[in-house]
């Protein structure tokens, strides 16, 4: 068996039949507020309630698709609407998922099917993939409810897959779009299935699926990310006309198949897996990322890090966003590493929040850089897309993440208001404060409220960008080492009333590529809004920094659209002996540039960079 290191505790208990460590702490309560907490709320109330069910659930009544991708729609909103149960207890909620799941149920067939294609298209084009989306969600009712009939409806959804497919009969690797690799995918919730069974047939067959991945032609997910082939060039050249089948670098299909071969790898411990996992993450960080946090271009990975100044047809989809995230999580609760949570974090302060409109009742399905925001196209003959069913699984993920468990170990990973009740054994439970106004400040203050004093280790995660920090605990300063891109971890005895303070160091970043800058200050990317009314967005700027790229950003006044809002020196233009032209000119957050998605209210992230030619040395 596998080393688990940590026990994600919100987004643990959202994967159906994860197991829980017997001798882990366990978070019994959680309630984030401030800014995440907010977005958090707005989500559930505006976007996930708002949902009628029984919509998601029509087209699976009639079976006459042949194409078409409606039936992972239902299976999307029930898990994130089953992740925010588990978060804020909401009856009426329950009662949604819980006639959502009771009318898919319904519309199962004696051999077992529940899906939307015809008979005579069975396992062509998105139909594996459907299928997929119904088991997750099913068993994510299931692990909220106990309801044996979700249990026994799966059971009969894999039995009737495993008749079609496997040795002497479809393969896998062949079926539907993108070689294979969204058929694959439904390596996930098969695991889950032989979680919650202990049925060796379901095992057998994940086993089966990887095998087939590895064949000549299947997606080679495992071969092909330890000889470290990036992800945009698994498979090259590809005929447009073959996008669908042959593209082997599909975004969110992908790391769907990698988020099902962790899970399987938790339970074989083949150590090919989980290196083939972050072979792949680390591909996708160092090669696919925006300083946004998201990626893909048409949905796929095309070394989008360095081409991230020039503008793409549907690029950086959220269904890879919110995908991305999960597949963090899951790197993080098998190795501890906090780059993963730094990453996490970087997603969600701005592709994330950018993907959601203002008043939280609609998501984006593509977040590009620059331009303005708007809806997504309405698919599959529904008033809906993947991206608006998908997208809210980002916000739900939070809680989870913000803060984890494990053996005498609770970890704080997001900082934001919060409270939380943590069980570190049937005989001690400790309460836990976080207060801050972070990434707006670098101060974060925590407070242990403890029954009786308890020996446990209090981890800080330190982010990367964070040159420095200062933890004092009980107003005494801890000597700690270099420690950014860390955690810093406190083993001590804690009683009631002990404090703990954080300092982090939030500063104005200039990152500068292809003669483009952009402003990020901590986690979070700013860029240009023309609601500023102050100049041309996408005009060339040449912004004062330091030799080391440092910038000083001036906050500025509420303005009524921007969480945050900051002004930098600069000259606009290419007129630097005009004094009109050397001014202060106003960033935001990303999450909030255009977040009206109204056409006019346009936003910028690069900047194309003023050159000075002179022999001098300038600050520009």
């Amino acid at each position: 068996m596998i080393r688990t290191i940590f026990l994600v505790t919100g987004l643990l208990a959202g994967i159906p039949g994860q197991a829980r460590d017997k001798d882990s702490a366990q978070v019994t309560s959680l309630r984030l507020e401030g800014y995440l907490g907010q977005r958090i709320d707005q989500c559930i109330t505006n976007r996930i309630l708002s949902q009628d069910p029984d919509y998601l659930v029509e087209p699976f009544r009639h079976k006459n698709e042949t194409s078409k991708w409606q039936s992972e729609f239902w299976g999307k909103w029930t898990l994130g609407a089953c992740e925010a149960y588990r978060y804020n207890r909401s009856e009426a909620l329950l009662r949604k998922i819980r006639q959502g799941a009771k009318a898919l149920m319904k519309t199962q067939l004696s051999n077992g099917y529940i899906g939307n294609y015809r008979s005579s298209s069975y396992l062509a084009e998105w139909d594996v993939w459907g299928r997929k989306y119904s088991l997750l969600g099913l068993q994510a009712y299931y692990a909220i409810t106990g309801d044996p009939a979700a249990l026994e409806a799966c059971k009969k959804m894999a039995d009737h897959l495993l008749s079609q497919v496997g040795p002497g009969r479809a393969n896998i690797a062949t079926l539907g779009n993108y070689r294979g690799m969204a058929a694959g995918s439904v390596l996930e919730p098969v695991v889950y299935l032989y979680r919650n069974t202990r049925d060796q047939k379901y095992l057998d067959f994940a086993n089966y699926i990887v095998r087939q991945w590895e064949t000549e032609t299947g997606p080679q997910l495992i071969s092909k990310a330890l000889n470290n082939t990036p992800v945009a060039s698994r498979f090259l050249p590809v005929p447009k006309a073959a996008q669908w089948t042959q593209n082997g670098s599909k975004a969110y299909e992908m790391m769907s198949c990698y988020i099902g071969l962790l899970e399987l790898y938790k339970i074989v411990g083949d150590q090919r897996f989980l290196a083939a996992a972050e072979n792949t993450a680390r591909q996708i960080m160092e090669q696919e990322l925006t300083v946004a946090g998201n990626a893909s271009a048409n949905e796929c990975f095309w070394h989008g890090a360095k081409n991230q100044t020039v503008a793409a047809f549907a690029s950086n989809e959220t269904c890879v966003t919110v995908t991305w995230m999960q597949f963090c999580e899951r790197l993080y609760q098998l190795t501890g590493k906090s780059v993963y949570m730094d990453e996490l974090e970087k997603t969600a302060y701005n592709a994330l929040q950018a993907s959601m409109k203002n008043d939280g009742r609609a998501i984006a399905s593509y977040i590009s850089l620059g331009g303005f925001r708007r809806s997504g196209e309405r698919q599959c003959g529904m008033d809906m897309n993947c991206c608006e069913a998908n997208g809210p699984r980002g916000f739900t993920a939070l809680p989870g993440a913000a803060l984890a468990v494990g053996k005498d170990l609770v970890t704080v990973n997001l900082y934001t208001d919060l409270d939380a009740a943590v069980a570190l054994n049937k005989k001690n439970k400790i309460g836990i404060r976080v207060r801050t106004g972070y990434p707006k400040t670098g101060t974060v203050e925590l407070a242990i409220d403890a029954g009786k004093p308890a020996g446990f280790t209090l981890a800080l995660r330190i982010p990367g960008w964070s040159r420095t920090c200062t933890v004092y605990v009980n107003g005494e300063k801890i000597n700690n080492p270099d420690i950014s891109g860390n955690y810093a971890r406190l083993n001590r005895s804690w009683k009631k009333g002990d404090r703990v303070k954080l300092e982090l160091e939030l500063e104005g970043r200039l990152v500068v590529l292809n003669n483009h800058v952009a402003l990020v200050r901590g986690p979070v990317v700013l860029a240009r809004d023309s609601r500023f009314n102050d100049g041309f967005v996408d005009a060339s700027v040449a912004i004062e920094h330091s030799k080391d790229n440092r910038v000083v950003l001036t906050p500025g006044p509420d303005n009524g659209f921007a969480w945050m809002n900051f002004s930098v020196t600069a000259l606009s233009g290419i007129y630097h002996d005009d004094p009109g032209f050397f001014r202060k000119i106003q960033f935001c957050d990303f999450g909030s540039a255009g977040n009206s998605w109204d056409p006019q209210d346009r936003y910028q992230v690069w900047l194309p960079r003023t050159i000075e030619t002179a022999d001098r040395d300038t600050w520009w």
